[in-house]
């Protein structure tokens, strides 16, 4: 059974272990998801650690999926603190682990962030993703609307540079998730 929870501090905290797995996996599959190989557990604990502390904020909202009790997937809305961005947020880090990929845990995962968000006001969010990669289909298949591509971005894990491509969605005009 898949379940998509929606994390306070504390348990954000609690979950660092395992958050720090699936990114791990992630970053040695290759996605370009900020961090490169090898990722070292430090590194990637002080990421999770400081979304946690973005959670207690009230800055991010952080989901995970669990499937049987073990935590497989992950997605951030980062809201956006400036005066005159009031209704617009980030969507960052969909990862899902690769023996949960093509069971459907990144639309779950998109539809309780986007709903979330709605709820709190943040109708319009963006996201980048690497240009060519699934995940940039996930997104256009759930909505979301190709602004650009940017090239040499960032880079692969592995040294090598990729483009990203950026998207965004107005969740005024779509069901929350859908």
């Amino acid at each position: 059974m898949t379940e998509i929870r929606l994390l306070n501090e504390a348990e954000a905290r609690a979950a660092v272990p395992a958050l720090c797995a699936v990114l791990a996996d992630c970053v040695e599959d290759g996605a370009s998801v900020g961090f490169m190989a090898p990722l070292g557990r430090g590194e990637a604990e002080g990421f999770w650690q400081g979304v946690a502390s973005g959670v207690g904020r009230g800055d991010v909202l952080l989901f995970v999926a669990e499937v049987e009790g073990e935590a497989l997937g992950t997605v951030q809305v980062g809201f956006a603190t400036k005066p005159n961005q009031p209704h617009r947020g980030d969507l960052m880090k969909l990862l899902v682990h690769r023996k949960a990929r093509g069971t459907g845990l990144s639309k779950q995962l998109m539809a309780a962030a986007e709903r979330a968000a709605k709820e709190r006001g943040r109708w319009l969010l963006v996201l980048d993703t690497a240009t060519g990669e699934l995940a940039e289909g996930i997104y256009e298949r759930l909505g979301w609307t190709r602004s650009g591509v940017i090239p040499n971005y960032a880079l692969y894990p592995d040294g090598r540079y990729c483009a990203t491509t950026l998207f965004f969605k107005d969740l005024r005009e779509s069901p929350a998730g859908g």
